[in-house]
This record gives C-alpha cells, structure tokens and sequence, in this order.
C-alpha cells in the first residue's frame, strides 16, 4: 500500500495486524474491504489485532469493522490503543484490549510494541500444484517449480531457484522483496504490483533481488540495494 494508504496490514505470529493512518473510518473500511476481496482465501479463518495508536475508534465504526471482517470469516480478536472510551466500547463487545501476557499500558493511548513478524522456513523443492500462504517472512531452501506458488505477508527468500508463482507484501506491504539465487517466476508479485518473466531468457542465471520502486518491481543483482 501506498504512505497514503489508509491503513496498513501486517502479518504477525499473533494475527493480523490492522493499524489505521486515518480518522475517516468510511475510506478504511473501503480500503479494507478491497484488500480482503484481493486474498479472501488467504486471510479466511484468521484474527485481527487493530493498533489504534492514539486514535479514536467510535462504536459504530467498532461494529462495523467487525461486519466486514466476519464477511470474510474473519475475527476481530483485539483493539489495542485508542482512548477509554474506545476500549470500554471493545471489551463490551468481547474483544480483547491487550494481547495474552501483555502488561498494562501505564496510560490511555499508549501503544504496546508492536508484534515481530513470524518467518516460515521450508527445506525442500516446492512441486507443481503445491501451495504456500503465510502471514510472515518466507524462506525455501529447493526451487520453487513451475506451477508451485508462494504467497507470503513478508519477504520471499529462496536458495535456489524460482519459476513458480511468488507473491510477498500479499497484505500490502510495498517495502517486501523477493530474492532468489536464479529469479525467472511465471509471476512475481509485491503487495499491488505485478511482474512476469522477460520472454528472452538468460543465458546465465545470478542471485537477483526484486523490490517496488517508483511504482514498479525491479530485480537487482542480490545484496547490492542500497
């Protein structure tokens, strides 16, 4: 998503992190709405953690938010931040205001630390028909064949080669990259971008890095962003 995004999603071990950048609920719930048509199947059966910081969040937009969250069987599993009210208006309706072992915040509107994202790691070649969804980082030690797919909330990192379908940022995360030591996928996608293989193919494969940049993907000899 872009910094102008209304809101950002975040795959964590704890669920899935919702953190608004706005106060106009209308256009969040839009926006979020949008992201969870995108990946139905991949966010189905999980639970969200919204991270209000300081803001606001009135029941009506509560209710709401947990409306089309449950379209997507999708729970709302806690609200985190936000003022008194907020929190009250949460706990009323059985969601959670600090996660399991989480101390008490030492005032309104202080915002715990935010969970790390997990990471999968997979030692073995990913076969045609084969499927990886998961929220955080995704490291494969194998190929990702053709037909095999990967779709990660996080980084894709592969040690070896990928022809397959690869998709990381799945939740919105532009800053993602996916990196390979011989990166030629059917498809490669970051957050809302889309690449596919060049027709010509190379003649001698090298570990390549791809990343958004203004508004594109490109792939970069590994190691030498930045």
């Amino acid at each position: 998503m872009s910094q102008d995004a209304p809101l950002t999603l975040k795959g964590t071990p704890q669920g899935l992190l919702l953190h608004p950048r706005t106060n106009d609920w209308d256009a969040l719930l839009r926006a979020l709405e949008h992201s969870l048509r995108d990946a139905a199947t991949f966010f189905k059966g999980g639970r969200v953690i919204v991270e209000l910081g300081g803001r606001p969040l009135p029941e009506p937009a509560l209710i709401a938010l947990r409306t089309v969250l449950e379209n997507y069987d999708i729970a709302l599993w806690a609200v985190l931040g936000g003022d008194e009210e907020t929190q009250r208006y949460a706990r009323s309706h059985g969601i959670r205001t600090r996660l399991p072992g989480e101390a008490a915040p030492e005032a309104a509107g202080h915002a715990p630390e935010e969970p790390q994202a997990a990471a999968l790691f997979i030692q073995r070649t990913l076969r045609s028909g084969q499927k990886i969804n998961f929220p955080g980082h995704v490291t494969v030690l194998g190929d990702v064949n053709p037909g095999a797919e990967i779709v990660a909330g996080g980084h894709i990192i592969v040690w070896g080669k990928v022809l397959g379908i690869v998709h990381a940022g799945a939740l919105g995360d532009e800053g993602a990259t996916v990196c390979a030591l011989d990166l030629n996928p059917s498809q490669l996608r970051i957050a809302g971008y889309i690449s596919r293989a060049p027709d010509s193919k190379r003649r001698k494969p090298h570990p390549e890095m791809a990343y958004i940049q203004q508004e594109k993907i490109i792939a970069i000899p590994w190691n030498s962003k930045g």
